[in-house]
């Protein structure tokens, strides 16, 4: 039973669409800065994009990651707990390098804090990333261990996937999960996979599973030469897109609504008509 949801018919959410630097101190004031903006808007809810705490050299995730749990020599998992409790919100930091089983390895994890800054899930990202196009290239495996378990939690706006960038092109890890109110995407695609692949993507894992879909991006030139997409958006049950941000620093802002959720439902019972 989805009680999460049924608490409240309509529920506010926000993603943060950032340009994220190598230096992570800078990052986490930008971060405080958009979820304060968030949540005087009325964000019960808010997500932040894939590595928005360090964009930079390779090994820089290495250099800074941090044992799971809340402590002081852990700021990154600090501060997101700490700005959860001030404003009162779920906060999805997505993602957080952790400690992996190898020392030159991370997990790059999303983290679920409840509006008293209390973690309440963790997601490991399961697909790595592998790109090459000429002159570009990109290998996650180098430096990411990968996660092995899919992950759905109950958060204000029901229950809720959590997932990473290039899982999103793996429609069975939703299904997985059985039914949805929510996927967060938090992402740093890059600029050419996400012009061809991202809206489409996304709309169409909102379509199939009959849920709000969140997307929090990377969105602009970072200084380490990566250009990401952005494109952080909210897309509803139908597939329809209810809010964008194309580049650059921000906030997309919107609701989940019980009421759209179970209209799709009823009108297209696709889940139901499920064989295989």
């Amino acid at each position: 039973m989805n009680t999460a949801l049924q608490r409240s018919d309509s529920v506010t959410v926000a993603s943060v669409q950032m340009v994220s630097t190598p230096r992570v101190r800078e990052n986490l004031e930008r971060m405080r800065h958009w979820v304060a903006q968030a949540a005087a808007r009325g964000a019960e809810l808010v997500l932040l994009p894939e590595y928005f705490c360090v964009m930079g050299a390779e090994f820089d995730k290495v250099k800074i990651r941090e044992l799971h749990g809340v402590r002081a020599d852990a700021p990154i998992q600090q501060a997101l707990s700490e700005t959860a409790a001030m404003h009162g919100i779920w906060l999805l930091g997505g993602t957080v390098p952790l400690v992996a089983g190898s020392p030159d390895r991370v997990r790059n994890s999303v983290l679920v804090y409840g509006p008293d800054g209390r973690e309440r899930s963790r997601y490991d990202k399961i697909h790595l990333f592998a790109f090459k196009k000429g002159a570009e290239s990109y290998d996650e495996s180098v430096t990411i261990e990968p996660g092995t378990q899919p992950v759905a939690c109950d958060t204000v706006a029901g229950r809720t996937a959590l997932s990473v960038c290039y899982d999103l092109r793996f429609p069975e890890l939703y299904r997985a999960l059985g039914m949805l109110d929510l996927i967060v995407m938090p992402a740093a695609f890059t600029y050419t996979t996400g012009r061809a692949h991202w809206e489409l993507l996304l709309r169409t894992r909102a379509i199939e599973n009959q849920c709000y879909l969140l997307a929090s991006a990377q969105g602009g030139q970072h200084e380490n030469g990566r250009r990401t997409w952005g494109h952080s958006m909210l897309v509803d049950p139908w597939g329809e897109v209810l809010a964008c941000l194309p580049e650059g620093e921000g906030l997309v802002i919107g609701k989940v609504e019980r009421a759209r959720l179970a209209e799709i439902r009823l009108n297209l019972p696709a889940l139901s008509h499920r064989v295989i």
